[in-house]
C-alpha cells in the first residue's frame, strides 16, 4: 500500500472518527446531561394524553424536542405513572423518562388536626390528592360499611393527629391502611390490659379522651389529671359537664362552621346526646379526632380525688383542680370576671 492509498485511509478514518464522535456527543447531550432550567413540581393524573404531560413538564426544561425524543424512544407516550413529580436541576432526560416511568413520585405531607368530624378530615386531605372528596368519603364509607359500622364517621376512633406523608395519586384503601396498622400497633397486648382493667369500652375510651383532649388543649400536662377527673365523675354517677360536648353537639347538628366562642347557660340545655351538661355518662363517640397522648393519659389516668376544674386565669391554658364544689365555685366566678375583662378590653380596642 502506497503511501497516497495511506493518506486516504487514515483521512477516511479520522472522518468516521468525528461522525462517530459527533453523533455519539449528541447522544449524550440529549440522553444524559442536564436539561432542567428551573425546579418545581408536575401533576400526571391518571388517563393522561402524552401531549398533557409535555405541557406541564415543558416549563421547567431547557431543550423540549430533546425530551420528547428520549421519552419517545422510551415508550413514555404509551406507558407512564400518574403521580406528582418533583423536578430537579441537573436532571437529564433520560432520569426524567424513568422517573415517570417507574412511578417515583415525591409525596406529600397530610396534617391530620382535632377535626371534628372524618369529613372534614377528608375536605382537607382531598385538596392534596388526585381524586376529590365525595369519591374519598365514598371510598371510606365503603370501608366503613365493610367493617360493620354505619358510615365513614364511625372511623374516627383509627386517626390520630400528626402529619403523615402520602402520595397525590393515594387512594382511600392505601391512606385507610395506613392508619389502621398504627391503630393496631398501639394497641398492644399492655394496652389492651388496661382496657379490660379501665373497665370502660374501646369507643368510651376513645370518646373520653376526645374530651380530655380538648379540655387540656392539646397540652399533654395535665392529660392524666383531666382524664382522672372525668373518671371520677363517671364512677360517681355525676354529669361529665364538659363544655367542648357542648359545642360539638350544636356543631354537630348545625355545621361545623358555626363558631361558639364562649359556651352560655343557654347552650348547656341543648337537646343531644353529647351535651354532658344534659347527659349523663360518656358521649356516644369522639367528640373530635384525638391524640395518642390523650388515649394513653385515660388508659393511665392519674388517681386523684378532684371532681371540678376551671381554667385558671393566672396560668393561661391550665386549670385549677379541687374536690370542693365551694373551691370551685370561687375558681369559676374568678374565670368569669377575668373573661368579662377581657371582653371589655377588646370591646374598647375596636372603639
Amino acid at each position: 500500500m502506497n503511501k497516497k492509498m495511506k493518506k486516504i485511509i487514515g483521512f477516511l478514518l479520522l472522518i468516521i472518527v468525528a461522525v462517530v464522535a459527533y453523533f455519539g456527543y449528541q447522544f449524550y447531550k440529549k440522553n444524559y446531561t442536564d436539561n432542567v432550567a428551573k425546579e418545581g413540581y408536575i401533576l400526571i393524573p391518571h388517563q393522561s394524553k402524552f401531549e398533557a404531560i409535555i405541557d406541564s413538564i415543558s416549563p421547567y426544561l431547557k431543550d423540549k424536542e430533546a425530551f420528547v425524543e428520549v421519552a419517545k424512544a422510551k415508550n413514555m407516550n404509551r406507558f407512564f405513572n400518574a403521580g406528582r413529580y418533583r423536578i430537579r436541576k441537573g436532571t437529564n432526560n433520560t432520569d426524567l423518562v424513568n422517573m415517570i416511568k417507574a412511578g417515583n413520585q415525591t409525596d406529600l405531607p397530610f396534617r391530620i388536626g382535632a377535626f371534628g368530624n372524618v369529613y372534614t378530615m377528608i375536605g382537607r386531605v382531598a385538596r392534596k390528592t388526585e381524586i376529590d372528596s365525595l369519591t374519598f368519603i365514598k371510598g371510606l364509607h365503603e370501608i366503613a360499611i365493610n367493617k360493620g359500622y354505619q358510615d365513614a364517621e364511625d372511623l374516627k376512633k383509627y386517626f390520630f393527629i400528626d402529619t403523615y406523608n402520602f402520595f397525590w395519586t393515594v387512594t382511600p384503601e392505601a391512606f385507610f391502611q395506613k392508619f389502621e396498622k398504627q391503630y393496631n400497633e398501639f394497641w398492644t397486648p399492655e394496652n389492651i390490659a388496661k382496657e379490660k382493667e379501665l373497665g370502660l369500652t374501646r369507643e368510651q375510651i376513645y370518646a373520653l379522651a376526645s374530651i380530655v383532649y380538648k379540655e387540656s388543649g392539646g397540652k399533654p400536662d395535665e392529660m392524666k389529671t383531666i382524664a382522672g377527673l372525668y373518671l371520677n365523675r363517671y364512677e360517681k354517677g355525676m354529669k361529665l359537664q364538659s363544655d367542648p360536648t357542648v359545642i360539638y353537639a350544636i356543631q354537630k347538628d348545625k355545621g361545623f362552621h358555626v363558631q361558639i366562642k364562649r359556651v352560655l347557660n343557654r347552650h348547656l340545655k341543648y337537646n343531644s346526646p353529647y351535651n354532658t351538661y344534659a347527659n349523663k355518662g360518656i358521649p356516644p363517640a369522639p367528640i373530635c379526632i384525638t391524640d395518642k397522648n390523650s388515649v394513653l393519659a385515660v388508659l393511665n389516668a392519674e388517681e386523684n380525688d378532684y371532681i371540678y376544674m376551671c381554667a385558671d386565669p393566672e396560668n393561661w391554658g391550665f386549670h385549677k383542680f379541687t374536690k370542693s364544689s365551694i373551691e370551685h365555685q370561687a375558681n369559676a366566678k374568678k374565670y368569669q370576671n377575668w373573661l368579662t375583662q377581657k371582653q371589655r378590653e377588646q370591646n374598647n380596642k375596636k372603639k
